[in-house]
């Protein structure tokens, strides 16, 4: 079992940034798949960012650019630094864990925090 929690959320102004922690505990191993995504009004969850074991970061295009994420496997920890805020990146954050495989100890299995608020508003 991994234990996922997120912090950093917030209330920011139009343009401003925030910084977005995750760090997962318990079963975490270095070669599980981290990620953060979103729920926006009206919107279905989406991918924001995630990051390999091996360190390849895949971005959502309409937030690349203005996100940087980031991660220390050794220490089970992620995160997501978000600039040029708009009032629609308002949403809950999510932070996941994903063992991308089946092995030994058990199935693919994909773990998630309680979610973070994030809302920019004037």
């Amino acid at each position: 079992q991994v234990h996922v929690v997120e912090s950093g959320g917030g209330f920011v102004q139009p343009g401003g940034s925030l910084r977005l922690s995750c760090a997962a505990s318990g079963s975490f191993a270095s070669f599980y798949i981290m990620g953060w995504y979103r729920q926006t009004p009206g919107k279905e969850r989406e991918l924001v960012a995630s990051i390999t074991g091996a360190g390849t970061i895949l971005y959502a295009p309409s937030l690349k650019g203005r996100t940087t994420a980031s991660r220390d496997s050794a220490k089970g920890t992620m995160s997501l630094q978000m600039n040029s805020l708009t009032p629609d990146d308002t949403g809950i954050y999510y932070c996941n864990v994903l063992k991308p495989y089946a092995d030994d100890l058990g199935p693919r299995t994909s773990y998630w925090g309680q979610g973070t608020q994030v809302t920019v508003s004037s």
